[in-house]
């Protein structure tokens, strides 16, 4: 079977700096391994991408291992594509990008 083709939304990858700058702030190198964990997980998405259950509307949520955050996006199996919206921490309420994508 074919690979989906993953793209990031410009605002899940200010969400993935936001969230290493933090770590890295808290301890030297942290923020290297949640990047890490982060970019490992989304590519895992090119062999996997509905191996994850549909939380809201047609978005699904993968949790970073060893990390309280969330990777959200949607799969498109006609064009074989996974769009990843944000990633989020869990304390946070998901339906936020959606209020990113209203602006647009």
């Amino acid at each position: 079977m074919r690979a989906y083709r993953i793209s990031i939304d410009p605002e899940a990858l200010q969400d993935i700096q936001d969230a290493t700058d933090w770590y890295n702030e808290q301890l030297k190198g942290l923020g290297g391994y949640f990047l890490k964990q982060v970019k490992s997980q989304i590519n895992s998405l090119k062999k996997n991408a509905v191996g994850y259950a549909v939380r809201y509307e047609n978005v699904r949520c993968m949790q970073v291992r060893r990390f309280p955050f969330l990777v959200h996006y949607t799969v498109s199996e006609r064009q074989r594509t996974v769009e990843v919206f944000a990633v989020f921490h869990t304390s946070r309420n998901p339906k936020i990008w959606l209020e990113r994508k209203k602006g647009e």
